[in-house]
């Protein structure tokens, strides 16, 4: 299943950040997830504001010394494993 580039990710019901012995973490239900460097980069953007194609575009500027599609990739395989876990629902791009 491939993601759609404008659909807007948000953290699903019952999931939210947290914080953790100062220590970030994406809180689900029965369990918690650590979040640093690209992980918390992501995550933070999943505010249902944010199309999935521009929090590539953030982030490969912010990771620049990336190749680009390999920073493409590794998001989309993150934003998929969220959504697997049910801690993302995806609002659909259209208006």
């Amino acid at each position: 299943m491939s993601l759609d580039l404008d659909s807007k990710p948000r953290l699903a019901a019952g999931c939210r950040m947290g914080e953790n012995n100062n220590q970030r973490v994406l809180l689900m239900p029965e369990r918690a997830l650590r979040l640093n460097g690209p992980s918390l980069e992501i995550v933070s953007r999943c505010d249902g504001k944010h199309s999935v194609s521009q929090i590539i575009g953030e982030l490969q500027l912010l990771y620049s010394k990336a190749e680009p599609h390999k920073v493409e990739q590794d998001i989309l395989g993150y934003l998929a494993l969220l959504q697997k876990e049910r801690a993302l629902d995806f609002e659909s791009g259209a208006v």
